[in-house]
């Protein structure tokens, strides 16, 4: 009748209470016949029992005429037990229609966050639903929630409690407060943008109150409390050195019993309305510190961002009881199936890690973690089945990670052997000069994939997201660079074989068109060259085939067989070409005209022949050689051959530089002509200097009548020789060693041992002289060359001197 009279609103009966009835709306807004104070007294439920924001809260406030207030509004919200009157003292504070309890059957009324307008004030009142209610029993979760979110949205937060809670822990929600402190300060303890703290004033309503403890004794009491609760919260590092007061101001307020004392419980209750209505009081609740400082257009948003927050901050999901017991039961549980797990893993770790290939390896990975889980499960589905299914997950998440390293290990040991044995069928396939390459590759290919894969899949575990394509995938790349290295090789070594084929099969006809210049000297080579270039690139099309090359590729291989079997005759060429080679060529062909006559026979010179005459032609012959022999220029155009400049051997030639072909085709520079020239003329000389001097010798002989004077004058000496024995056996013996030396050929040596037996008594007695008449006190030690190197040095002027004489 009170709160009826109160609110001068309609009352009804809710058990032993008084609620009103809301008017009948049109669409969310009053009907026409529902009065402005009906409109405001319209309540709605903002956060439901399912922990869902209402998308109503912001028409609901248009309705109660708070959408353009401004900042001109308060929020006020209460926090406490169930049962304990909370609604029942909003609507004689606020003149609001909250739900209160029937009495008789002591059970749970408000479900959720409800919010109604207050009574003559613009106050959005929220009544929260009450803690540790049997209906959630130990789930916590939406107390601790509802609570952080009366506490960061309303500017007061009125904490209903009876007295005798007073000095409890559970009993007066002080573990609560603590965990919403807690949160709160790491979620909303942060300076605004205008630099304040956002503070709230906590203001204590101890119901019951018989007047038997001062009030004053229970403020110190519950501010003890407090300060014990802030001084115990896990603050942040930035935040570790602010205070209750920072945040929070404490204030207490008295009611007697509603019952007892009803009379004295509704005028306390008008007193206590006074200080949220009357801003004149010094005791008056709503400072503009408190205040959010949020538009009113804006509340319903403001609290959607709290409530999200709330929502998504794990340090809210406490456990209970309950959860607590199934969490260490479940722990246990896991543990014990995961130590034996471990156990049956270990004997596989050491031969994978080896990178040995473990035959039946997922056969026993699944064994070991069905049998893990089967454990778990036979023990801990009994447990909170929250807990159980989300441990079960965890179980899992370590089976998984624990077999992971053994089925990469296993994919990696696979692709490792079946790479070897891809090589090795490879090597083995390519034996032998009758063989197929793209058929080996694809035999070995096909079966070494095939193998990988079926090892692969053998090794899965179901209900996994693991996958063996990235490795495959490495092993088919691999696979492919060791089958184009192989291709590689192969064709390198086939071109290294044609090209030792081009040597050998050039070598002849290119020595004997050099050795017989002529002009028409390179069409020979270069026609032989073409000949055997011809035959080298229709082998190596034949033996590509099996190689399965593209077009490109095979172009290039061809440039490599041009440029290789080009340079192949560019060295036969200079080694025909040398300088020692190339001057014994012109030597000869200066020979073949100066000393030889048209018939080929060897010319006798006689004083009245024309020597000057026949060395000029010849040599003038042999000079013009030299132009001929520089420059590789065929006088058949058709004969030309051509190389690209870009033609680079990709088969890792010796030089890998580009190579010039315009220069390959000079064989002698301008300055190496004219020094091959000088040479050239300096031995043409000494030919004929040779010449000269065997038309003198055949001059210089001996008259005939000088004969018959030896004769008339040594007669008598050759009688006497003749006659007498001793002096006819030396003639004898002289005459047939002289015979011996001449028929052996030792005249030559026999001479060149007299002259060195003369050199060496003539050095003898130099050195006697010089020492008889030398000073020894005075002259320096003559130091003289050993016997030995005297005589080589002797012997050796003597041999060039015999070369240098005409025969």
């Amino acid at each position: 009748m009170a709160a009826a009279a109160l609110n001068g609103l309609p009352e009804t009966k809710y058990g032993s209470s008084t609620t009103h009835v809301i008017s009948p709306t049109t669409n969310g807004r009053p009907n026409g016949n529902a009065t402005t104070t009906e409109a405001n007294s319209e309540r709605v439920q903002i956060i439901n029992d399912e922990k869902q924001f209402t998308t109503e809260l912001t028409p609901q406030i248009q309705r109660w005429g708070l959408q353009n207030a401004g900042f001109d509004y308060n929020i006020v919200a209460v926090f406490g037990s169930q049962s304990t009157g909370k609604s029942t003292l909003l609507n004689r504070l606020f003149g609001t229609n909250f739900d209160v309890m029937d009495e008789t059957k002591r059970q749970q009324t408000t479900k959720g966050i409800w919010m109604c307008r207050a009574k003559g004030m613009n106050v959005m009142v929220m009544d929260v639903e009450g803690t540790d209610g049997r209906e959630r029993g130990e789930d916590q979760d939406f107390e601790r929630k509802s609570a952080l979110f009366s506490l960061a949205s309303s500017e007061v937060l009125i904490i209903n409690l009876w007295e005798h809670q007073v000095g409890l822990y559970q009993g007066a929600n002080m573990g609560l407060l603590k965990t919403v402190f807690e949160v709160n300060l790491g979620l909303f303890g942060k300076k605004s943008a205008d630099g304040r703290n956002q503070r709230t004033l906590l203001l204590f309503v101890i119901r019951d109150h018989i007047g038997t403890t001062p009030l004053a004794n229970l403020q110190t009491t519950l501010t003890q409390d407090m300060q014990k609760i802030w001084d115990s919260l896990s603050k942040p590092p930035e935040l570790k050195d602010r205070q209750l007061s920072d945040y929070f101001d404490l204030s207490f307020s008295a009611l007697p019993h509603k019952i007892l004392a009803a009379d004295k419980f509704e005028t306390e209750t008008k007193e206590l309305r006074q200080r949220f209505a009357d801003k004149s009081r010094d005791d008056y609740v709503f400072k503009p510190a408190y205040h959010k400082r949020i538009p009113a257009d804006g509340v319903a948003f403001y609290m959607e961002g709290i409530w999200e927050q709330v929502q998504t901050n794990k340090d809210l999901d406490l456990p209970t009881q309950q959860e607590l017991l199934a969490q260490f039961r479940c722990d246990e549980i896991s543990a014990v199936a995961l130590n034996e797990f471990n156990e049956q893993a270990k004997s596989q770790k050491r031969p994978i890690e080896l990178g040995k290939v473990v035959e039946g390896l997922g056969s026993m990975m699944r064994n070991w973690r069905t049998g893990a889980l089967t454990r778990y499960d036979t023990a801990a589905s009994r447990y909170h089945q929250g807990v159980y299914k989300r441990k079960r997950t965890d179980l899992i998440a370590v089976l998984d990670s624990t077999l992971s390293p053994y089925f990469l290990g296993q994919l990696k040991n696979l692709h490792k052997s079946w790479l070897a044995t891809f090589k090795k069928e490879m090597l083995e396939g390519m034996r032998g000069d009758s063989y197929d390459f793209a058929e080996v590759v694809a035999h070995a290919r096909e079966r070494c994939e095939k193998r990988f894969l079926e090892g692969a899949k053998e090794a899965l575990v179901e209900d996994t997201d693991w996958s063996y394509e990235e490795e495959f995938s490495l092993l088919k790349e691999e696979i492919k660079s060791v089958a184009d290295q192989c291709r590689k090789d192969e064709t390198k070594k086939m071109v290294n074989v044609i090209e030792r084929n081009v040597k050998r099969q050039i070598a002849e006809p290119l020595e004997l068109a050099l050795n017989k210049p002529s002009p028409e000297m390179w069409n020979k080579v270069l026609k032989a060259f073409r000949e055997t270039l011809d035959k080298a690139e229709s082998s190596y099309l034949t033996k590509a085939k099996s190689f399965n090359c593209t077009e490109e590729e095979n172009d290039k291989a061809l440039a490599i067989v041009r440029k290789r079997a080009w340079l192949a005759l560019r060295s036969k060429i200079d080694e025909q070409t040398a300088d020692i080679a190339f001057l014994g060529k012109l030597r000869t062909f200066f020979e073949e005209r100066f000393r030889y006559d048209e018939q080929g026979v060897p010319r006798v010179w006689k004083p009245d022949d024309d020597i000057d005459g026949a060395f000029k032609k010849a040599k003038d012959e042999t000079l013009e050689l030299i132009p001929l022999y520089s420059k590789i220029s065929p006088t058949d155009k058709s004969l030309e051959f051509t190389l690209p400049s870009d033609s680079g051997d990709s088969l890792a030639t010796a030089d890998s530089d580009e190579l010039d072909f315009p220069s390959t085709l000079i064989i002698f520079s301008e300055t190496k002509a004219i020094d091959l020239a000088n040479r050239f003329r300096k031995d043409a000389d000494a030919y004929y200097v040779e010449a000269k001097r065997s038309t003198v010798s055949s001059v210089a002989q001996i008259p005939l009548w000088m004969y018959g004077v030896l004769v008339v004058l040594g007669w008598n000496e050759a009688m006497a020789v003749l006659f007498n024995p001793l002096y006819f056996a030396m003639l004898l013996v002289m005459g047939a060693t002289a015979w011996i030396i001449v028929t052996l050929g030792l005249v030559g040596p026999v001479f060149q041992v007299a002259k060195t037996v003369a050199n060496e008594i003539q050095r003898q007695l130099y050195n006697i002289l010089r020492d008889q008449f030398s000073q020894p006190a005075l002259a320096e030690p003559v130091r003289t060359r050993p016997l030995r190197d005297t005589q080589e040095n002797d012997h050796i002027k003597e041999e060039m001197r015999i070369k240098r004489e005409p025969f």
